[in-house]
């Protein structure tokens, strides 16, 4: 049996013509897509306007290179945000990577959403923690944030994280593999933290974490950035530094 290839779907509350310019601007796309990281403005380009990359600006609809196709759909007032993904076996030599494909999709319009929502697409900055866990293990308990499972979307919670910060929120996304929550006092930002996929350079799988704060000073993030790095090095399961 053929397996259905994945569909992705966040809803905005803007209209298509606002959503529409943040998959087509550059400057736009880095403040929803990926995170602070050299070369990202690179990949961007090689995977938003490749010269196999076709777009519909009066349908809004965008295909990457004939695989992961973006199509707006607008909803009283609202857009739904779909990208439909290739059939898993259309790249064998991407196979491998196709589940962390589907979950970088899933956590990046979640960015996306919050970004438009929350923030108009304002400038952010951006944390990102990734590695092996202790068997059984989670990004979520090492964060915490137990007390948020079986919660859901909507709902608020408080909670003083392993990094040693008093978070406040709300439940933004709950999802098979990731959970997003914000975080009032980071502008307030955006926590997403989940599992990573197995595969053969992952093969226990791991965890991740994307933190996007908005309107810290320099010193304000710099503090930030090395608490939860410090942090996440020292957890239990974490590899020796090299």
């Amino acid at each position: 049996m053929t397996e259905t290839p994945p569909v992705i779907e966040v809803s905005v509350a803007a209209a298509p013509s606002v959503v529409w310019p943040a998959l087509r601007d550059p400057q736009l796309l880095r403040r929803w897509h990926g995170w602070d990281i050299e070369g990202l403005d690179d990949e961007i380009r090689e995977i938003y306007f490749g010269d196999d990359v076709t777009e519909d600006s009066e349908t809004f609809t965008l295909a990457l290179g004939g695989a992961d196709r973006f199509s707006l759909h607008e909803h009283d007032g609202t857009t739904l945000v779909r990208i439909t993904r290739p059939p898993r076996d259309a790249d064998p030599a991407a196979d491998d990577w196709y589940d962390d494909v589907t979950e970088g999709w899933t956590t990046f319009l979640q960015f996306l959403k919050f970004g438009i929502e929350r923030h108009g697409l304002d400038e952010r900055r951006t944390l990102f923690l990734e590695g092996p866990v202790s068997d059984g293990d989670s990004a979520r308990h090492l964060l915490g944030l137990d007390k948020i499972a079986g919660m859901k979307v909507g709902d608020h919670f408080t909670a003083v994280a392993e990094t040693g910060d008093l978070l406040h929120g709300v439940v933004c996304f709950v999802g098979e593999h990731q959970t997003a929550v914000s975080v009032d006092d980071l502008g307030p930002g955006l926590l997403q933290f989940g599992e990573q996929p197995v595969n053969t350079a992952r093969p226990n799988g791991g965890a991740q974490i994307l933190l996007a704060a908005y309107d810290l000073d320099d010193e304000e993030w710099a503090e930030l950035e090395q608490r939860w790095t410090e942090w996440w090095q020292a957890r239990p399961g974490a590899e020796p530094a090299t």
